[in-house]
Order: structure tokens, then C-alpha cells, then sequence
């Protein structure tokens, strides 16, 4: 079908995707590899099934809030670059800019750095030969070892990047297909975990007392949870690429969303259902290992590869989306200049990809699963506060701006979820002071570009081709 949505429109952007490639997207955004992975992770931090599923239930509750503070924005702004356009509307430009340069140089890239190692870690519970070291090196305290899985990993960056660099109808395409696969995915481990699965006698779903450890060790589990639930923030980004954006974005955010958090629990109710909370805490690769309990290893082998479809689905998407905040910030003249170039014959937003491939390839090169997901978990969440500031600033600041769709609980869900981002941002420099000191110091960085480029005039005021 082809209408005047499918043509460029001045911006150079293809308005190319409806209602279900947008929900497929947030979709597929989300679910890519923390369902199957993490609960191992949160096993490990908290010692409890309950605080588990408490972990779950609970960032569940926080990225719904969030979820309306993205959907009202996401209407009121269906601009390229999502976020970057809502703090600098709502906070001030130096703000939308910080954004952009943490998403460009920072979250993006380590997204896909990290569904790519995650992609990798499928591969080996399929062929273990994937983790042999390849050398040591010591630097410091730190041991860093480099797998046959790094290279993979970056090569499948490159892959992922070259389709996105085809075509945005295409990517919603795939988007829809992979989305359903990834769903069905879960369904089965539900369905059949339920109907032939041997449930396990455990007393790990024993209480457990409240108190400030507690407490710091649910907020602790929720940076895995948090990767895994990350990707309902990120359709705003493709504002200028979606079919009546004032309708379909707050729709697809929220009713996939909803649909996420009900596979998600449904999942970790069965893997904790098949294995003992101690095989569970001690697997990495905890879906594959419940699936093996009622399938075999044939049943194991066939649901790990949809798992790794299900990472490069995710993997996709975060590419789709990633791109315009480079694009946008770059016609704005506050980004380097080749980012604003679109590829002429796809009109896709080709030195923006680029840019982002390059930046991926070199940390899947440098880092493994676990540490790269939680820098960007720290990384994000600084900034989800600040959206959530900008909802609160915006309804005081411009109360007559035309909201097609207000967010559900106001003021209480942007409050709520502004003060789950501060603690948990806070808890994990805590935990993790290195890694989350690198984050701010690559976040800081980005201001003496941005002084620079405010102060020179912009040598074309929209996209160029090549």
C-alpha cells in the first residue's frame, strides 16, 4: 500500500510506520535478551525467589509510570530524536544535548554492544567453543579476557547496522516478524514449562525481613530488571516516522508495555517453578536450562536460537531508533556535521548509523555481558529522571501546549518514577563507583562541544544526501 505518508516529507523521513510496526517496536525493543538471562543475575544479588518476583513486580510498576511520562511527551513532540527534543523543550537545550551525546556516545552503542554479547552467549550454550579464551591481559586489578565471542559479537553490529542502513519500511517490517517470533518464544517456555514441566520442591519463596539491606539489595536487582524492561522509552525517537503519531505513540508505548510486564512475570513463574532457586542463581543461561528440564536438549537447542533471533531483533531496533538522536541533534548544528546526512535512494539516516556502528563495534570488542549493561543501565536512568522533570516542568511552564494524551496519574506517576531513577542511579554509584564515574565523565565531556557548536552557525539548516 502506498500513500503520501509512505513519501519523504520535507525533513527527508518516511512516515512508514503504523500502529503494529510501532508496538512491534517497543516490543521488540524491549524483549530482547534480559528475560532469558538476568533472573540468575537477581537470584545471585537478592537470595530470595520472593524478592525476585518483588524486583520484577516492582520495576514493572516504575517503567509504567515512565511509560506515561514518554507517552505524553511522545504526542506533544513526535519529533526525530524523542527525548532529545523533550529536555530541550522542557529543560533547556544544554540538557536535550547532554542526552543526545550520552544516547550517541554512550547508550546506544553499549546497547548494542550488549545484545550482541547477549546474542553470543546464546551461540555458546549451542557451541561452547564460542567462549574459549583467545588471551588474557592484566591491567591493574583487572583481568580483561578476550573470547572467539568479542569479534563475533562486533561482526553481527556491522550486520545489524547495514540493514537498518536499507531501508525504515523494511526495518519495520522485519520488526513486526521478529516481534512475533520473540512472543511466541516466551509463550511456548510458559505454555509448555506449565503443561509438561516437573515442578520443583523449594523454600525459596520463604519472606524475608525489611530492612535497609533489604532494600538496597531490591534496588541492586533491578538494574538487571531494568535492562530487561529498557526499550519502552525509545519509539519517540522515530516521532517524525510514525502514522498519526499523536494517536499511535501513546497506544503502542502502553499496550506493549503491558503486554511485556505479563510475559515477563509469567516467564520468571515458570523458571522458578522447573529449577531450584540454587540451579537457577548458579546457570547462565537460565531459560535454556528450564526449557532442557521438559524438552531435552533437542527442545533446549531449537528455543536457545529463537532466544538469539529474539537478541538481534532487539538488537535491530535499538539500531532503528538510535540513530535519529544523532540525526536530529546534527541538523540542529549541535552534533558533527556528517551525522545529518541521509542515504539518497533509502533515506535513512546513513552517517548517523555509521557513527553508531563504529562507536558499538569497538565496546563489543572491550567488554562482556554483564558489565556493559550495567553502564548503561546508570547511563539511562540519569536521564529518565530528567524526562520525568520535564513532564512536571512543561504542565507548569507551558499549561496551554496541545497534549493529545496526558499522562495517567498526574502528578503522581512522573514523582514516583523521577524518585525511582534517583535512587536507583544513586544505589548503583554506589555499587559500581568506577564504572559509574566513566558514565558521568563521558556525560560532562560532551559540554565543551556543545558550548562550541552553539557559538558557530550551522552551514545548512536540514538533512543533506550523498
Amino acid at each position: 500500500m502506498t500513500d503520501s505518508a509512505d513519501h519523504p516529507e520535507q525533513n527527508g523521513l518516511v512516515r512508514g510506520l503504523g500502529l503494529w510496526s510501532a508496538t512491534a517496536i517497543v516490543i521488540g525493543d524491549t524483549i530482547g535478551t534480559g528475560i532469558f538471562l538476568v533472573s540468575s543475575d537477581m537470584a545471585r544479588i537478592v537470595g530470595s525467589a520472593r524478592m525476585v518476583f518483588a524486583a520484577w513486580i516492582f520495576g514493572g510498576f516504575i517503567v509504567l509510570c515512565g511509560a506515561f511520562c514518554y507517552a505524553e511527551l511522545g504526542a506533544s513532540f513526535p519529533k526525530a530524536g524523542g527525548p532529545y527534543v523533550y529536555l530541550s523543550r522542557g529543560l533547556g537545550p544544554q540538557w536535550g544535548f547532554l542526552f543526545g551525546w550520552m544516547s550517541s556516545l554512550l547508550e546506544r552503542p553499549v546497547a548494542m554492544a550488549t545484545l550482541a554479547a547477549g546474542f553470543l552467549r546464546f551461540v555458546g550454550f549451542l557451541f561452547p567453543v564460542v567462549d574459549t579464551p583467545l588471551f588474557v591481559s592484566h591491567l591493574g586489578p583487572y583481568d580483561f579476557t578476550f573470547t572467539t565471542a568479542q569479534p563475533l559479537a562486533a561482526l553481527v553490529v556491522v550486520l545489524i547496522t547495514a540493514v537498518n542502513y536499507l531501508s525504515v519500511n523494511l526495518g519495520g517490517a522485519i520488526q513486526v516478524f521478529l516481534t512475533v517470533l520473540k512472543m511466541s518464544t516466551i509463550i511456548v517456555i510458559v505454555v509448555a514449562g506449565a503443561l509438561f514441566g516437573r515442578p520443583v520442591r523449594t523454600s525459596a519463596l520463604a519472606s524475608v525481613p525489611w530492612n535497609m539491606g533489604t532494600v538496597a539489595a531490591l534496588l541492586t536487582a533491578l538494574v538487571p530488571a531494568m535492562w530487561a524492561y529498557n526499550g519502552f522509552n525509545d519509539l519517540g525517537d522515530l516521532g517524525e516516522e510514525i502514522r498519526d503519531p499523536q494517536k499511535n505513540i501513546p497506544l503502542a508505548i502502553i499496550m506493549g508495555l503491558l503486554i511485556i510486564g505479563g510475559l515477563y512475570l509469567l516467564a520468571n513463574v515458570i523458571y522458578f517453578r522447573s529449577l531450584s532457586f540454587a540451579e537457577i542463581s548458579s546457570s547462565h543461561h537460565v531459560a535454556s536450562d528450564v526449557v532442557q528440564t521438559f524438552a531435552g536438549s533437542s527442545g533446549a537447542t531449537w528455543l536457545t536460537i529463537a532466544m538469539a533471533v529474539s537478541a538481534l531483533g532487539a538488537l535491530h531496533v535499538v539500531v532503528l531508533t538510535g540513530a535519529r538522536i544523532p540525526f536530529a541533534m546534527a541538523r540542529d548544528g549541535v552534533f558533527f556535521g556528517f551525522a545529518r546526512r541521509l542515504q539518497p535512494k533509502f533515506h535513512t539516516p546513513g552517517g548517523a548509523l555509521v557513527f553508531l556502528g563504529v562507536v558499538a563495534v569497538v565496546l563489543a570488542l572491550t567488554g562482556t555481558y554483564e558489565e556493559l549493561y550495567s553502564l548503561f543501565v546508570f547511563a539511562v536512568w540519569i536521564f529518565f529522571a530528567l524526562t520525568a522533570a520535564a513532564v512536571l516542568r512543561l504542565r507548569m511552564k507551558e499549561p496551554s501546549l496541545p497534549r493529545p494524551y496526558k499522562a495517567w496519574g498526574y502528578p503522581w506517576t512522573p514523582i514516583i518514577f523521577l524518585l525511582a531513577a534517583v535512587a536507583l542511579t544513586i544505589n548503583l554509584w554506589m555499587t559500581r563507583p568506577v564504572r559509574s564515574s566513566l558514565g558521568i565523565a563521558v556525560i560532562l565531556g560532551g559540554l565543551p562541544f556543545f558550548y562550541r557548536w552553539r557559538k558557530t552557525p550551522r552551514a545548512a539548516t536540514g538533512p543533506e544526501t550523498n
